[in-house]
């Protein structure tokens, strides 16, 4: 990788979100990985699916480089959010593999176009559908990031396991027992801020 070439950089970026993405779903039981885990729904595997489906929209369908995968939950008529879940059916080696194949697909395109290619992006609307690759490797970026933090929560709901792979945590070394005291803490803090408040 040269650390000064703008694809490499925007590569390494990108890179390091999917794999964030993925090491979430490590260990993690069928049930554990497509539960949801919010009131909307949101859940590990879904994020996958997500993501690989963005992956091939902005970074190949967008630049006339169509990947060939079928994603019947983005087709017109899909039934809503069909991309933000696993049906019992999909699994967990369709899904990854599926992301996988989106990445390299994605990696192809950054790699035959210059970053100042127009593409156009086919939901999006007429007139405003211009993007160049830069914005669409950034925004694709964004993205994954996005729900890769979505994905730090959900995993340490599910087990307690933080960070962006098994060698970073990104967290203060500390036990159970510390995270509880450094939760309460946090705890009574939020009360005696809302207290003030209210007096």
């Amino acid at each position: 990788m040269n650390a000064s070439a703008p694809k490499d950089i925007l590569r390494l970026y990108l890179q390091n979100a999917r794999d964030a993405l993925l090491w979430k779903l490590d260990g993690l039981s069928e049930y554990d990985i497509r539960r949801p885990l919010t009131p909307t729904g949101t859940n590990l595997l879904g994020l996958v699916k997500h993501v690989a489906s963005v992956e091939l929209g902005y970074l190949g369908d967008t630049f006339g480089r169509p990947s060939g995968e079928a994603l019947p939950w983005v087709a017109e008529g899909a039934e809503d959010n069909a991309d933000m879940w696993a049906t019992a059916e999909e699994s967990r080696e369709q899904i990854v593999g599926l992301y996988r194949r989106a990445w390299a697909h994605a990696d192809a395109t950054l790699d035959a176009l210059e970053l100042d290619t127009v593409g156009r992006v086919p939901w999006w609307p007429a007139g405003r559908d211009d993007v160049t690759l830069l914005h669409a490797v950034v925004r694709v970026t964004g993205d994954t990031h996005r729900h890769a933090g979505h994905a730090d929560i959900l995993r340490e709901l599910i087990d307690g396991a933080v960070g962006m792979n098994q060698g970073n945590t990104s967290v203060p070394p500390g036990d159970a027992t510390y995270w509880e005291g450094h939760r309460d803490r946090l705890e009574r803090a939020a009360l005696e801020a809302e207290e003030g408040r209210a007096g």
